[in-house]
């Protein structure tokens, strides 16, 4: 299949299914914001336990990325994203015992399965994107994607709330400690008993996405024989340093990107903010927006370069505004959006969730400059930058045991900041280099 030559009739259908592909990405992913504060509670685990909900999740593109681009390479990129939504319902089901027993290590087991699953679709899905176009043009079509994922983020926390937590009353922390031992046990039952219907229809739903990918007309991608993305002369990834670099740049951005939405109910929980187990959808929103920036600066006005410098600075900003600024105050949620109705936020939870926007170009922005000049090495190069995933199960895991030791959740957001000069790194110089031991 020649790129360059593909017309924009025969790439917006392949578009439309990986579109839905990424909004079930996003959907699954960013459940775990609203899971993370519910499972501690009816598991009854501390800060930093709670935070292993993302460490089996994000571990399992460690794991499994290799693996899965091996199966990629042997049954090709359609067939694979049609298993990878085979394993995610199994993963989905296995929330279904879980939930019965309100076992965490059960919980942890269904997520790792679901993750594997999304780890295969991941693999073969952006690189799949990059190269369904002009190259030059990639961020802004992955950026279509992130719009198309976080707006899902922006859907799950609401969803979550209104049909997990319907009927629930009050399940803070200070409500349930009030309660006789019985009843206490008996409010447990019926929170974990709630997750079993959205899991059954979640895999219902990935199911039915079998079909769709499997028997739809999305076409293969040969990066082999492609002569758009290089020759992939050197004997392996790892003699790319803009791919291994871009790798560690994304273990940088997904973990202050799991930070920015999976924390963020866990701290307003702390700060007793009313929904707290919706505030992922803030973190989301701002994501949105950013999305929308890439879509439609990039590339006519706005490189992938400056995208990825401006994300770093900014996010760099944000994290400096989580810890100077008062647990007290709401100034600038109420000057930022106050005047819609909208539930307005202690300042440094603002901060947070303003860090959505800060690096919703990074992710866009690294993939495309990554996996330039791989050719043959694409399925291995892929594979390297979806274990840059694994940032989300590492960084949030530091966050969560520097927030239990100390105490203190505000001050333990400053483990953002070497993620995000990383990520200025890369941006200014990481990605120009091409031999090691060489530095442009």
């Amino acid at each position: 299949m020649n790129n360059k030559s593909a017309s924009q009739s025969n790439t917006i259908m392949p578009m439309i299914i990986i579109g839905i592909l990424f909004f079930i990405f996003g959907f699954v992913t960013w459940l775990n914001g609203s899971l993370i504060p519910f499972l501690q509670v009816i598991c009854e685990l501390n800060e930093f336990q709670a935070l292993f909900v993302t460490f089996a999740f994000y571990i399992a593109y460690t794991v499994m990325a290799f693996p899965m681009s091996l199966i990629l390479k042997r049954i090709g990129y359609r067939n694979g994203m049609a298993l990878g939504l085979a394993i995610m319902v199994i993963g989905s089901l296995l929330h279904i015992p879980a939930a019965m027993s309100a076992n965490f290590m059960f919980f942890l087991v269904a997520l790792f399965v679901l993750a594997t699953g999304l780890t295969i679709l991941q693999t073969a899905s952006n690189p799949y994107i990059v190269y369904l176009g002009p190259v030059e043009s990639a961020a802004m079509r992955i950026s279509i994607m992130g719009l198309i994922n976080k707006s899902a983020g922006v859907i799950v926390p609401i969803v979550f709330t209104a049909v997990i937590l319907s009927g629930m009353g009050d399940i803070s922390e200070s409500y349930l400690a009030a309660l006789e031992p019985a009843e206490y046990s008996q409010r447990l039952n019926e929170l974990s008993m709630a997750l079993i219907p959205p899991y059954l229809i979640m895999a219902a739903t990935l199911f039915a996405l079998i079909f769709l990918v499997k028997f739809s007309s999305l076409p293969e991608i040969n990066f082999d024989e492609d002569s758009t993305v290089g020759s992939g002369s050197k004997p392996s990834v790892f003699h790319y340093p803009q791919t291994v670099l871009g790798a560690i740049a994304l273990f940088a951005y997904v973990g202050v990107e799991v930070i920015a939405g999976d924390t963020i109910g866990l701290y307003g929980a702390d700060l007793n903010v009313e929904n707290f187990a919706g505030l992922t959808s803030y973190t989301m929103m701002f994501m949105v927006f950013g999305y929308l920036i890439g879509v439609t600066c990039i590339p006519k006005y706005l490189s992938q370069e400056k995208a990825l410098i401006g994300s770093a600075i900014a996010g760099s900003l944000c994290i400096l505004g989580i810890v100077t600024s008062s647990e007290s105050s709401a100034s600038i949620a109420s000057f930022l959006w106050g005047w819609t109705g909208f539930q307005v936020l202690p300042n440094p939870i603002t901060f947070v969730a303003l860090m959505g926007l800060a690096h919703a170009l990074v992710w866009p922005s690294v993939w495309p400059l990554a996996l330039q000049g791989l050719g043959k090495h694409i399925a291995q190069g892929s594979a390297l930058l979806i274990m840059g995933i694994s940032g989300g199960a590492i960084v949030p895991l530091i966050f969560g045991k520097i927030s239990h030791d100390t105490g203190d959740l505000q001050m333990a957001y400053l483990v953002g900041l070497p993620c995000y000069f990383f990520i200025l790194f890369y941006a200014l110089v990481g990605h120009k280099i091409k031999h090691w031991k060489r530095i442009p």
